[in-house]
């Protein structure tokens, strides 16, 4: 084991520090000649007794009891958040192995959330911490160990909480959504001078935060509007006066374009603060921003969209196709101007051709039933909060992939059959030929079981089960952009052919999952295929675990895998 540590001062005078826990052997180079290697690096959370959540404890309110606590002390004591590397060079030995564990300090409880959704080479890797507000900022440059490079504090964004996802750009700075309200309730002035009232932490509106590759915070800007947004629809507790669903979540950038979009979920609070929960199935949201960031300083709110219903009609509103806009994807080929967005209540994907226009036009494209009947045909609620999370069209812009956390037996209803825990891939090839003009509308029912009837619509080319999950599947992916050359060494690539995915949402919030990341092949085709060969170090199964006792950290027992990332250092990068 060799042990290092690196720090930076915050902004209020505290050393954080991430500490590297290398296993030494052939990875580390002391057993054979250090070669090219690629890896993948999972942002991961200590599992402990503070995931608890309001269903384990309603029938034991002044106890606590064994089923509420991890199987040993280890597991139910808060220890550190970390950053696993782990061999993703299939042609390795200790392919799967974690090979490093950078833990994070002084804060634990961080719950670890989203990083960027690719990585190049000069990067940091930004990570957020739902619970704490901070972002770490992480040098991988020399992989795999780890340095810090900043942390952004909470007194650093004032105007917004609860980060969630980042888009690091070409000057490798990031935007990241700060998804809930100034950290305290009232009048919050902005980098560009616009006032904004927010209902305090974890509320409305939230916020975009550019961010320095040291962890500087650049400018702060509001994602919400001047004026009102739908009373009745953007609920907040407390209500704000100007009512706003303004709470983004996913985030992707097109630079060429100077645009970005970003996706509102929920208000945040709701998620955090379990088990109070709100009563209004309108805290979840229905918007689309787009952006215009020809400064890059001063992102400039250029439209926000209200997704259009869908032809199901729900018993429960929460579940109607526009709810809890999740996560959103650019297209990436210059010709295409389009972008994605998924909904994780709703289960749909909507379109828009042009996210340049003044007010673009969003469309249901594809019901996730479509893809939930590939797997069982005798599905009949396959989409109404089935928990959409990830998606991403692939860098040539042929498919669009989707993680799905599922949704299990009896979770909704007595009668609720569930739906299927998956990963799923659409050839787009058509719907972006259409350019401007698209067709495919999912707007009669019968679409979504069978599929959009217009010859642009979206094609499920592939449905990818994942059984080995009990709560929660796969929530989150990323794509491997990286590809062994003639030369000896890693170079991009835009033909993706290999995709990571991990099964864990927020324990807290009563979505867990089984703690594992996957490793899935994807054919030229489109086809996804479970890559059996990725098998956890000590079990032999495949996927690896992150419910272990032991980790190159100590024994801190279970831990909660959110998002991962393929990277190569940059001394094997060409």
């Amino acid at each position: 084991m060799r042990v290092s540590t690196s720090s930076v001062t915050g902004s209020d005078g505290t050393v954080f520090t991430v500490t590297n826990h290398l296993v030494t052997g052939a990875v580390s180079g002391t057993a054979e000649p250090r070669r090219p290697r690629e890896w993948l690096v999972v942002w991961a959370g200590d599992r402990n007794v503070v995931d608890t959540t309001g269903a384990d404890i309603r029938n034991a309110p002044l106890r606590v009891t064994p089923a509420m606590l991890p199987a040993d002390l280890g597991d139910a004591l808060p220890g550190p958040d970390f950053l696993a590397v782990i061999d993703a060079d299939r042609g390795s030995p200790t392919y799967g192995k974690v090979v490093n564990t950078a833990t994070v300090g002084p804060l634990v409880e961080n719950e670890p959330h989203h990083m960027q959704y690719i990585y190049h080479r000069g990067d940091k890797i930004f990570a957020g911490g739902l619970f704490s507000s901070a972002t770490y900022v992480f040098d991988v440059g020399a992989l795999p160990d780890v340095k810090l490079s900043g942390v952004t504090l909470p007194t650093d964004t004032a105007c917004g909480s609860v980060p969630d996802a980042y888009w690091v750009l070409s000057d490798h700075t990031a935007y990241g959504t700060y998804m809930g309200g100034p950290v305290l309730p009232g009048p919050c002035v902005y980098s560009n001078g616009a006032i904004r009232f927010g209902n305090g932490y974890a509320g409305t509106p939230g916020e975009v935060v550019r961010i320095g590759p040291n962890g500087a915070v650049l400018s702060q800007t509001s994602a919400a509007q001047a004026t009102p947004e739908d009373p009745a629809r953007c609920v907040s507790v407390p209500p704000l006066l100007a009512a706003s669903c303004a709470n983004p979540h996913g985030i992707q950038v097109r630079e060429d374009l100077n645009r970005m979009v970003t996706s509102d979920y929920a208000e945040p609070r709701d998620i955090l603060f379990d088990p109070v929960k709100t009563p209004s199935p309108y805290v979840t949201r229905n918007t689309v921003r787009t952006w215009d960031i020809a400064d890059r300083n001063a992102p400039r709110l250029a439209s926000v969209s209200v997704l259009p219903d869908g032809p199901r009609t729900e018993r429960n509103p929460a579940h109607e196709e526009n709810s809890a806009a999740m996560e959103t994807t650019v297209t990436n080929l210059p010709n295409h101007r389009g972008a994605f967005v998924a909904t994780m209540c709703g289960g749909v994907i909507y379109y828009a051709p042009d996210i340049t226009v003044p007010r673009p036009v969003w469309r249901e494209v594809f019901d996730d039933t479509t893809a939930a009947r590939a797997i069982d045909p005798t599905v009949t609620e396959g989409a109404g909060c089935d928990g959409g999370g990830w998606v991403q069209t692939s860098l040539d812009d042929r498919y669009l992939y989707h993680a799905v956390i599922g949704r299990s037996p009896g979770s909704q209803s007595p009668t609720d059959a569930g739906s299927p825990k998956m990963v799923y891939a659409l050839d787009i090839s058509a719907l972006l030929a259409s350019g401007g003009n698209p067709s495919c509308a999912i707007d009669d029912i019968r679409e979504v079981y069978d599929g959009g009837a217009e010859a642009d619509c979206p094609r499920l080319v592939s449905t990818l089960p994942v059984d080995d999950v009990t709560t929660g599947g796969p929530h989150w992916g990323t794509l491997d952009n990286f590809r062994l050359g003639d030369d000896g060494y890693f170079h991009e690539t835009t033909d993706v052919r290999r995709i990571a995915i991990s099964n864990y949402f927020v324990a807290r919030s009563g979505i867990d999952g089984n703690h594992k990341v996957c490793m899935v092949d994807a054919d030229a085709g489109g086809r996804l295929s479970l890559d059996t060969s990725f098998r956890d170090e000590n079990e032999g199964t495949v996927c690896v675990t992150f419910n272990r006792t032991h980790w190159p950290h100590g024994d801190h027992g279970a831990a909660k895998p959110h998002a991962e990332l393929f990277v190569v250092a940059d001394d094997d990068l060409r």
